[in-house]
């Protein structure tokens, strides 16, 4: 995970529907990017449709929310049309990105080890620096958790 005060690497992922997405482009503006393992999974289901329900009030306090996972184009277009999500969700196919904000780590489930997304959030203000890093990340508390931060305030 990258610390808080370092800042953050750009990047140029297509969203749900083709459109290429840099972090230079939302310059100005607060950026909640969270990081996910699958689409269509409970846990990044209830994240997703958390931050879909709460949209509104971020675009109120000036933040923009972006969701990234290794899922193609198609994967990402399915699961927003499914669920109605309002905002982009950048697909990272070739990995650049998420190994830049260091979230492809080793896990382990049912004995197993294997390299994956570990769910990660970080605040990223106006120009650009990481304000708040979180990798305890709890999938349904995510949300809320974000819009009632202190920084965003």
């Amino acid at each position: 995970m990258l610390t808080v005060g370092t800042k953050a690497p750009e990047f140029a992922l297509p969203d749900q529907n083709g459109t290429i997405h840099t972090l230079e482009q939302y310059k100005g503006k607060k950026v909640i990017l969270y990081f996910y393992p699958k689409d269509n999974t409970a846990g990044c289901t209830r994240q997703a449709c958390g931050f879909a329900e709460r949209n509104p009030q971020f675009y109120a306090k000036g933040a923009v929310v972006l969701g990234i996972s290794k899922d193609s184009v198609a994967s990402h277009q399915k699961f927003a049309q499914k669920y109605s999500l309002p905002f982009a969700i950048l697909s990272d196919t070739e990995l650049e990105t998420i190994k830049a904000y260091d979230v492809w780590h080793e896990k382990k489930m049912a004995g197993k080890t294997y390299m994956g997304v570990v769910r990660t959030t970080y605040l990223i203000d106006e120009n650009g620096i990481i304000v708040r890093a979180d990798d305890k990340v709890k999938a349904a508390e995510n949300p809320e958790k974000m819009l009632n931060d202190e920084l965003l305030q």
